[in-house]
């Protein structure tokens, strides 16, 4: 069952909500798509959303 803006892993209960958001689509595409377990694609998808958040704030 993928992740929601009120359904997401605990770990990302403390980020930015922006960086949240993304990290949920970021880890529900490993998931779905690249077929990676939960353990794995959470912290991957938690970093690539604080990159990418951080590469578009002036957007």
């Amino acid at each position: 069952m993928p992740w929601t803006k009120n359904d997401y892993p605990v770990s990302m209960k403390n980020l930015d909500p922006n960086v949240r958001e993304k990290a949920i689509e970021i880890a529900n595409a490993l998931i779905t798509d690249e077929h990676y377990e939960d353990g794995k694609a959470i912290p991957i998808a938690i970093d690539k959303a604080k990159e990418y958040i951080a590469n578009h704030k002036n957007d």
